[in-house]
């Protein structure tokens, strides 16, 4: 018998997000992508499939409809039925909310070296969809690196510096790349849960112009300063930009399915102490961009320059990164002239974690450097800020493996280091065993997946201090065999609907988590449901647009599903 309860029989626990509640998805494998499931060209557990784009230099945009050349001062809304061209610096003002669609594709001016600035305390509402993305692009026809500058979000989270005239107490700052200083660029404060909106399933491609001739000027793909953790950032893909795809200044923000593609300089830069959480990235290099004013690094962290002294430091968690560098499988030749250098780059009294991920394809491996930062890593007790690389594969393609400084960590630290913390520098590319992941060319379809005899197929570990309370079952492979369910409709708006069967009476527990993890409410049933299909009726109304994932519990077995709002 089909039993149909309404909310009215339910009791809507909603319970309060917290910074370090549970974000973690527990995963058997090593890097960003499971086992495949065998099934050609299928998408169910791939989170790449729908919204990311291999190739943006030859995809045809349409033209512009409507120019934004000026602060945006009241909340608005970017509909799909535009293209936005962004012309010069373009800041949503504090206490202002923008709205962008699905599907809405904005275009960058080159001339002017435009750039979206969410400031401190605006937000952006940018959700898309795994089949309707939003797209930040580049407005040249002929589209290149830096042709623009990219989004900046900036919130009132906690950064460890402040500039010569700006608040010190709590510190404030003006967020680097820009050639002059005004209002909207300023960010910092003591608020690190804060919420500066939703970016999710969005692109954005050939940004990160430099806007001065002063060293340190170009910006990045992705601009975070001082984001707090109620900031929602996941399915973000960074395509050719002209310096860092992503990069953290401070705040607490964390961040779920990030991809870093052909890009200049770092892949993922943090500084100013952060402490977020990041789980789930690509890196994908090419061997002809790299950055000859520097050096091209996938993880690079900076505490402050020089950096001593400065509190909170840099102590950003990430697991499950795969990290492909320029050299790829180990067939590639570096051009003459490239500055690649190093596949995880630590210094200036940073503190990062770096948990369950897989390089392979740089010329170096890891290197902590500087005699502050080997003692972040050299910790021996709770006191200390014990930056941890553990349960992480540098494959055998990587020389060196560890690269030692004056006041660095030394070859002998580095061999006892990696023994002790389950560091494998022996695996090749072919006992990763990637399903696709290197075709002839960049642009060509890829699998980034692991094949059922990858040695990185099992193996992953979350525990230890970083992940302590904080791992959820989201996303669990423990499966109710004879108990699916089926979310309707989905995407969902006021109303949504759980349709299960169970196959004998049974306490259920209906819980919803937001996509970082994070617990928004349950729904509990007094009494045991009987057996049989069941339909619970959901009021989604008090749920903001984005993604949310309804966990089903029946008598402690699990099986989640992604529900998506749409308002």
């Amino acid at each position: 018998m089909k039993k149909i309860y309404t909310l009215a029989a339910l009791a809507l626990l909603s319970l309060p997000t917290f910074s370090q509640g549970p974000f973690w998805t527990s995963t058997t494998y090593k890097g960003a992508f499971p086992v495949t499931d065998g099934l050609t060209g299928t998408s169910s557990n791939n989170w790449l499939a729908g919204w990311t784009n291999w190739d943006p230099e030859i995809t045809v945009y349409p033209a512009p409809t409507a120019t934004v050349n000026a602060n945006i001062t009241t909340n608005t809304t970017w509909t799909s039925g535009n293209t936005y061209l962004l012309v010069g610096n373009i800041a949503v003002t504090p206490g202002n909310t923008l709205t962008i669609e699905p599907g809405t594709v904005i275009r960058g001016d080159k001339n002017s070296k435009s750039c979206l600035i969410i400031a401190a305390g605006a937000k952006i509402n940018a959700v898309g969809t795994a089949t309707n993305p939003i797209v930040f692009t580049s407005g040249e026809d002929s589209r290149q690196p830096a042709d623009w500058g990219g989004v900046v979000l900036l919130g009132n989270g906690i950064i460890n510096t402040a500039c010569a005239t700006c608040g010190t107490n709590p510190k404030t700052n003006y967020i680097e790349g820009f050639a002059t200083n005004f209002n909207e660029i300023l960010y910092g404060g003591n608020n690190n849960s804060e919420s500066s909106g939703i970016m999710s399933y969005c692109r954005i491609e050939f940004a990160g112009v430099a806007l001065s001739s002063t060293p340190n000027s170009e910006l990045n793909s992705l601009t975070l300063g001082g984001v707090g953790s109620g900031t929602q950032i996941d399915h973000i893909q960074a395509s050719f930009g002209g310096d860092d795809a992503f990069e953290f200044f401070g705040g607490a923000v964390d961040a779920k399915y990030l991809v870093a593609f052909r890009g200049l300089d770092d892949d993922f830069d943090t500084d100013f102490g952060h402490c977020g959480r990041i789980q789930f990235g690509l890196v994908v290099r090419d061997k002809n961009i790299s950055d000859i004013a520097g050096d091209s690094n996938g993880f690079e962290s900076d505490n402050f320059n020089p950096g001593i002294g400065r509190l909170p430091i840099t102590k950003t968690v990430f697991s499950n990164i795969t990290v492909l560098g320029p050299k790829r499988d180990g067939t590639v030749t570096l051009p003459g002239g490239e500055k690649f250098e190093r596949g995880i780059f630590i210094r200036r009294n940073s503190g990062i974690s770096i948990h369950n991920s897989i390089f392979v394809g740089w010329e170096k491996g890891l290197h902590i450097s500087g005699s502050t930062t080997f003692d972040n890593f050299n910790a021996t007790t709770s006191l200390d800020s014990m930056g941890v690389v553990k349960n992480t594969i540098i494959a055998s393609n990587l020389f060196p493996k560890f690269v030692t400084d004056a006041g660095g960590a030394n070859a002998a630290w580095y061999n006892t280091y990696a023994g002790a913390n389950s560091i494998d520098t022996t695996k090749t590319v072919a006992q990763i065993a990637f399903v696709n992941a290197f075709p002839t060319e960049l642009y060509d379809p890829s699998d980034f997946r692991l094949q059922a005899t990858s040695s990185a197929s099992v193996g992953a570990d979350f525990s230890g201090p970083q992940f302590a309370g904080q791992v959820t079952g989201i996303n669990s492979l423990t499966k109710i065999t004879e108990n699916s369910f089926v979310i309707y409709p989905n995407p969902a708006n006021e109303n949504t609907n759980i349709a299960f069967n169970i196959s004998e009476a049974n306490r259920v527990t209906v819980y919803v988590y937001d996509v970082l993890g994070n617990l928004v409410s349950n729904l509990s049933q007094e009494n045991e449901f009987e057996k049989g299909n069941h339909t619970l009726n959901i009021n989604t109304s008090h749920l903001s647009s984005g993604i949310y994932y309804i966990s089903l519990d029946v008598n402690g077995a699990k099986e989640t599903k992604k529900l998506i709002i749409n308002k």
